[in-house]
This record gives structure tokens, sequence and C-alpha cells, in this order.
């Protein structure tokens, strides 16, 4: 065995040690989260912890038996889900435009919809809840989708861009040719095509929308989602661990189920035209 396969060997090793550490590191919240809501009470305040107890389901059993918490949920589903149909309706075609089509101020136009990324959302809060103010939005549905399809439409818009970008102008052209028009040609040609990259940025819009908080906090008031429903467990004197922890792991449920059923049009969609 010579000192060059010996040095490639302890390379190999290196990395699979620094691998199972960063996993190591990413998992145990996810592990700690887990264990406390398996907890009782007395176990989750013990010092030193105890990674050694009786499991219990009482955590859950009250969350999901507590219908305040399960409206948290619904409103979420709700809101994340039409507020992914809204941005893929609205971006799919405004990207197929700006990937294809060159007209005045398209470049700018381009630019304008990706600075709106450059923003922190923070910033937009206060325009959205003056104009959502005067408008009877505030404390809806529809004002909650309404802001998010903003804040998550510049990045459909800019990720299906570089999806269309690399199907084939030939296939366009030799439909043209064959007397379709460009509502038909986008409708039966290129939406089939980019359907691994809709299904990719849908999951994204759908995670996005699920765990984001602010705007939930401030526009939704009266209906907040489930990332501030949390805060219910939460008290002046006391925070109920076990059920926060039980309701933050059940957060996790769909956002898993979603990622484990795309999971083979995420990862093709995330990297399309990064071999070529």
């Amino acid at each position: 065995m010579t000192a060059r396969t010996i040095e490639a060997g302890l390379l190999v090793w290196l990395r699979r040690a620094l691998l199972c550490l960063f996993t190591l590191w990413t998992v145990f919240p996810l592990y700690w989260l887990i264990n406390t809501s398996l907890k009782q009470p007395v176990d989750v305040v013990a010092r030193p912890p105890r990674f050694l107890f009786v499991p219990t389901l009482d955590n859950y059993a009250a969350v999901l038996a507590d219908p305040v918490i399960l409206g948290y949920f619904l409103n979420t589903f709700i809101i994340a889900t039409a507020t992914t149909f809204l941005a893929i309706l609205i971006g799919t075609p405004a990207a197929y435009a700006l990937a294809r089509f060159r007209f005045r101020f398209s470049t700018d136009i381009g630019f304008w919809i990706l600075s709106t990324r450059f923003t922190p959302p923070v910033a937009m809060l206060i325009p959205f809840f003056v104009m959502f103010n005067s408008m009877g939005l505030l404390n809806t549905h529809a004002g909650l989708i309404i802001a998010h399809v903003a804040l998550n439409l510049s990045l459909v818009i800019w990720l299906m861009r570089g999806f269309f970008a690399e199907i084939p102008k030939e296939l366009e052209e030799a439909a043209y040719i064959d007397g379709a028009g460009y509502f038909r040609t986008f409708l039966t040609i290129i939406l089939p095509l980019a359907r691994t990259g809709i299904a990719a940025v849908g999951v994204l819009v759908f995670l996005f929308t699920w765990n984001e908080f602010l705007f939930s906090l401030i526009l939704g008031g009266q209906i907040p989602m489930i990332s501030v429903g949390l805060y219910k467990f939460i008290g002046y004197q006391q925070i109920e661990w076990g059920r926060l922890s039980a309701a933050a792991s059940l957060m996790l449920v769909p956002v898993l189920f979603i990622l484990l059923m795309f999971q083979r049009q995420l990862i093709q969609g995330l990297t399309l035209g990064a071999v070529k």
C-alpha cells in the first residue's frame, strides 16, 4: 500500500467523519424537539436533562383535542395551499413571458421583480398594514393570502424563468409551424415539460408560507397561523414545553409528507441546468 493510497483513504474517512458531525449537528434539534414532546412536565424541567424516561403521548393527545390548535392548523393549510396555487398561476405565465419574449423594458421589469427580494419583509409590513386596514383585509384569510403571494411571487418568477430558458425553442417553433398559437403552445407543450420545475417551486412556496411568522402575527390577528398559534403555550409565568414541542412536532408532519411525496421532483427541479 503506497503513501498516496493511505492519504486518499484518510481523506475519505475524514470527509465521512465531517459529514457525520454535520448530520448530528442538524438532526439534534429535531431529536430534542421530539424528545421533549414525549416527556412528562417533571422530566422536561429536570436538571441535568433526562435522556432515559418513560415516554408519554399525553402532550399530543392534549394538542389534538384542542379545537383552537386544530383551527390554527386549518388556517395555515388553507392559506399555504391558496398561496401556492395563486403564486404559480400568476408567476408561471409571467416567467414564460420574460424567458421567451423580448419587449421594451423587459430587462428592467425582470430586475424590478428580482429587486423585491432585496427588501427585508419587515420593511414591507407597514405598507401592507396600512393598505389592508383601509381595505378591510386585516384579520382575513384573503389578506394573508394576498400578502404571502406578494412575498413569494418574485421567487416563482425567477425560478420558473430559469426552467423555461432550459427548454429548447425549437419545440415551440415546431408547434407554431403546425398552427398552434402562443397560448396553446404554452398549455400543451411548455407546461408539461416544466411540470418538474412547477412542482419544485410549488413545494418551496408552500414551505415558506407554512413556516412564515411575521406577516401572520401582524396581519392575521384573529386568524393566526400555527407558527403564531404556538405562542398559546407560552404564558406569563410558565411555558408548557411538552405541549409546545408536541404542537411544533405536528407542524413538521405536513412538511415532511410533502417533501417525501415530491422529493424526486424537488431534486430534479432545483438541479435542472446544473449539468450540461
